[in-house]
């Protein structure tokens, strides 16, 4: 009788302990209560629990989490209501603020958000509006983490995903945009016909000058050639009286000027010609001297 008292004394012992023994898992920790009051907060890891008077109060996820809000009308400065969808990701850094912190965390960061949200875009208007995401996701982010402090909560990140403007205001925006694209169009144009008529300009300004540049240089070319034609010319005639001079004399070459005088006054037209005799000896001398020098 007393050998089964003491195996059921055991085996209660034994129960007690296997009930005692607990493992917390990874990227979990538990808030656990002694006598209804918190007494301690258990991290990953093997765990010995007093059966009865220890009680597991909260088993609390460390990964992050995130809310993924119904979309919120808010209105902007200039009272143009519109849809906003939010995102909250968010890490639980305190387990017993988190436990004991509020009554119900998702809820109370829902409303938080959805108040701050309405704030933040109320003092912007609604052009401010579609263009500042990043700068509304910072000051919800700001605001959401100095408010969950005390709930041992960590607001990550907060992403505003989709902002709908009422239809009217999107068929205003896109009559703004389409106006503002055919402006661009119409600038791009007129540049466009600018630089082509700059270049068409550049252009003959060139031609014209290289057509000017052109015939000052083939009137250069020749006023040279004729300035050379005469000084052969000159240089040939006065090679031609030196040599007259070396024969006749100073007298025979102003003769022989004459006769040129002479063949210039007759051009060609006069059927009679009278020649000085002297001039007649004077020719007769510079045939000679031709057919001596074509000897």
């Amino acid at each position: 009788m007393v050998y089964f008292s003491l195996i059921g004394v055991a085996a209660f012992v034994l129960a007690l302990i296997t009930l005692g023994v607990k493992i917390v898992p990874q990227s979990m920790s538990w808030v656990i209560e002694r006598f209804g009051g918190y007494h301690t907060t258990w991290e990953v890891g093997f765990h010995i629990m007093i059966p009865f008077i220890d009680r597991i109060a909260k088993r609390v996820s460390l990964k992050e989490s995130l809310f993924d809000y119904e979309p919120q009308p808010v209105i902007t400065r200039d009272n143009v209501t519109m849809l906003v969808d939010s995102v909250v990701f968010y890490q639980i850094v305190d387990p017993k603020l988190y436990t004991y912190g509020v009554d119900n965390p998702k809820l109370a960061i829902d409303k938080l958000t959805t108040t701050t949200l309405r704030n933040v875009i109320g003092d912007l208007e609604l052009d401010e509006t579609l263009t500042s995401r990043d700068t509304i996701n910072g000051r919800l982010r700001s605001i959401l983490d100095d408010a969950t402090d005390a709930w041992g909560i960590k607001v990550n990140r907060v992403e505003v995903k989709n902002i709908d403007p009422p239809d009217t205001i999107k068929d205003a925006m896109e009559k703004q945009m389409r106006a503002e694209r055919e402006r661009r169009a119409s600038i791009l144009g007129a540049e466009g016909e600018k630089q082509a008529a700059i270049l068409k300009a550049e252009g003959e300004k060139q031609a014209r000058i290289l057509e000017a540049e052109a015939r000052k240089e083939a009137a250069i070319r020749e006023a040279e050639g004729e300035a050379s034609a005469i000084t052969a010319v000159q240089r040939a005639t006065a090679e031609g009286l030196a040599m007259i001079k070396s024969v006749v004399g100073a007298e025979g070459a102003l003769k022989l000027k004459g006769f040129e005088a002479f063949e210039k006054a007759a051009d060609g037209n006069a059927t009679k010609i009278i020649i000085p005799s002297d001039i007649q000896n004077l020719a007769g001398i510079v045939a000679g001297l031709s057919e001596l020098k074509s000897r």
